[in-house]
């Protein structure tokens, strides 16, 4: 049995891993997988990466390339969500704000820097014609850093994603004024230059599982009572979520990872754009 450690957020989305897992779909190929939950995202999974205490990781597009562009000894292996991820933009409930455009000179509430939250509220603040440069940020670590900061009255917003924020809406901890989805596909599965090079066979099984898993997902019976019920969530939520997201079982496309380069060089992210051989795993 050989032991492949993967890390990825506590959230909807990676279900179908945890299926996979439950069900010995890895064990039956020799394979144990164990899980490790990131709740303070992908500026921390970055990190793992690059220190090889991961082999595998679940991980924002746009955190990794920015992290691989920078030295980060690691490959984008495949898509793993297709679609956008749709960036809640929260203020504390007790604000008198009620539009984004009042946000501008507010500071942002980030993980980490390098993290989702942190790049994307670059995305947004150019999105909306404002001042990059200006940006300032108050790391709080997670989501619950998150709620402690703006409910102490920081007076800072937060952007996470919509549906794992909406049960802190729904309680009036957070108002959210709007959203900003992600401008291409939301999460890769990432692994260390380390784990790709003697380990290109054992790669080719995760995939194999996992794909399999992600297919058939959204027909599984009762899949969204089921996600429901593990993560808290409002039925009619999980519904309107899996209506919305894709899961994706090739490479990401060239062009796209250009996409993503030139957005973060236009924010002044990465130093430059580089070759496609540099972010993706080519199982040849």
């Amino acid at each position: 049995m050989k032991t492949v450690k993967i890390i990825g957020v506590p959230e909807h989305f990676n279900l179908p891993w945890h299926l996979a897992i439950e069900e010995g779909a890895f064990e039956d190929r020799g394979i144990r997988l164990e899980w490790t939950n990131i709740p303070e995202g992908t500026g921390k999974m970055c990190q793992l990466l690059n220190d090889g205490e991961t082999d595998l990781a679940i991980i924002l597009t746009e955190g990794l390339v920015k992290s691989i562009s920078q030295g980060n000894p690691s490959k984008i292996v495949q898509e793993y969500i297709s679609s956008p991820l749709l960036w809640g933009i929260h203020v504390a409930n007790s604000s008198e704000r009620t539009s984004i455009s009042e946000l501008e000179k507010d500071k942002v509430a980030v993980s980490r820097i390098g993290s989702g939250s942190h790049l994307m509220a670059y995305v947004n603040a150019q999105n909306q014609g404002w001042d990059t440069d200006m940006l300032e940020f108050d790391i709080i670590d997670n989501l619950d850093g998150a709620v402690k900061n703006l409910s102490e009255g920081s007076n800072a917003y937060f952007m996470w994603e919509h549906f794992t924020t909406k049960p802190l809406v729904d309680k009036g901890i957070f108002k959210r004024l709007g959203d900003c989805p992600t401008p291409w596909p939301c999460f890769v599965i990432a692994a260390t230059n380390a784990f790709l090079k003697t380990n290109g066979q054992l790669l080719k099984h995760i995939l194999e599982v996992i794909n399999t898993y992600t297919i058939e997902f959204k027909q599984i019976p009762s899949i969204d009572r089921t996600l429901a019920n593990r993560y808290n969530q409002q039925l009619e939520d999980i519904q309107d979520w899996l209506s919305k997201t894709t899961w994706g079982q090739n490479q990401i496309d060239v062009k796209i990872l250009n996409e993503v380069q030139n957005r973060l060089l236009s924010l002044q992210l990465i130093n430059e754009v580089k070759n496609s051989k540099e972010f993706l795993y080519s199982k040849v």
